[in-house]
Parts: structure tokens; sequence; C-alpha cells
């Protein structure tokens, strides 16, 4: 006969009971800087961790149109471009880790929420429903601009403040992935035929 298993003590129950229900608390406020030992002062972290965020705002939304895209994405290129805005989704989407994780080894405290996103990035929105494919990479197009502009200003700013890691991020990363985005995107709107009429 089988023995019947003992009975669990109190005490024990309630330390292996997870504790959700929480008073939710915050520990660092949006805006201010945690003191690190980085050799860094604390103005050109402030202002790296700005230009940052709104790198990051701007990033986060290119990277949503390229997802956007992706799936709404039509015509005789749709093969070609539904892969190669997923590439590119996921590069960005690898820029928006990195962007994120350099304004908290800074200190400071990086966008994280869809709301404030939508609040503070500088990209038109593109609507709900679907464009067509001229429409869709020019958007992309315009967004890549928005962030080029913001982070050549910014790695200038960063250089002149001391911060290199700031800047090799910006010009490494961002430009560096930015500007061959661009070129794929804009050669599928040159207006070439891919057969020329007889003379």
């Amino acid at each position: 006969m089988a023995k019947k298993p003992s009975k669990v003590s109190n005490a024990s129950t309630d330390e292996a009971q997870p504790r959700y229900a929480v008073d939710y608390r915050e520990i660092q406020p949006y805006g201010t800087l945690k003191d690190l030992p980085i050799a860094l002062e604390d103005n050109a972290r402030a202002q790296s961790v700005e230009i940052l965020n709104q790198v990051l705002v701007d990033t986060i939304t290119l990277r949503d149109m390229y997802k956007k895209h992706h799936w709404q994405m039509s015509g005789a290129t749709f093969y070609q471009l539904h892969l190669l805005l997923d590439k590119h989704f996921e590069e960005q989407s690898d820029l928006v880790d990195m962007i994120a994780e350099r304004i908290m080894a800074l200190g400071g405290i990086s966008i994280a929420m869809a709301p404030d996103v939508a609040e503070m990035t500088r990209i038109p929105r593109p609507p709900k429903g679907r464009e067509d494919v001229p429409s869709q990479l020019a958007r992309l197009l315009e967004a890549h601009e928005i962030i080029l502009r913001q982070a050549h200003e910014g790695a200038e700013a960063a250089d002149e403040s001391g911060d290199d890691g700031t800047n090799d991020l910006l010009v490494s990363n961002i430009i560096r992935t930015g500007e061959p985005q661009v070129w794929f995107l804009a050669e599928h709107l040159a207006a070439t035929e891919l057969v020329r009429p007889n003379a």
C-alpha cells in the first residue's frame, strides 16, 4: 500500500508562494542620471542620453515601419522586398537594443513603451491602411534621413563632449547600418525597365 504524502508545513508553503501582488515602485525617474564611474562628466552624459533617446524612439518607429511594410508589401517585386524589409527590420531591432543599452550604461533611462515612442518620434505616422510600394519605400527613406541627420549631429556633439562610446555607436552602428539600407531601398525606386523596347 502506497504511503500518503507527508503534509507540507505552512512555513515551507509560504516561502514557495510567489508574491505577485506588490506595490509598484519607480526606482529612478525618467530624465535623471545614476552616478557611474565611467570617466564622463554629468553634462556630457546628460547630453548623450537626450540625443540617444531621440535616436532610439525614431529607430523604434523605423523598425516598426519596416515590419508594417514587410507584411503589407505587394506587386511584382513582392518576394524580394518582403525579404529585404524583414532583413532591415532585424538589423534595426539590433540597433534598438544597442541604443537603449548605451543610454542605460550612461546612467540614464531609455524610452521603452509604445505611447512614449509615439509621443516623441519625429517620423511622420503612416496610415493604418496599406500603401503602394513607392509610398512605402519613400516613407522608409524619409525616416532613415531623419535618423541619419540626428546621428551625424549627435556624433559631432558626442565627440566635442568627449563621449567616445556614443560617438562610436552613432557612427559605427547607426550611420553604417542606415546608409546601405537607404541604398538598397532607393534603388528600387529607379525608373529603369527590365527590357528595352525595340528601337
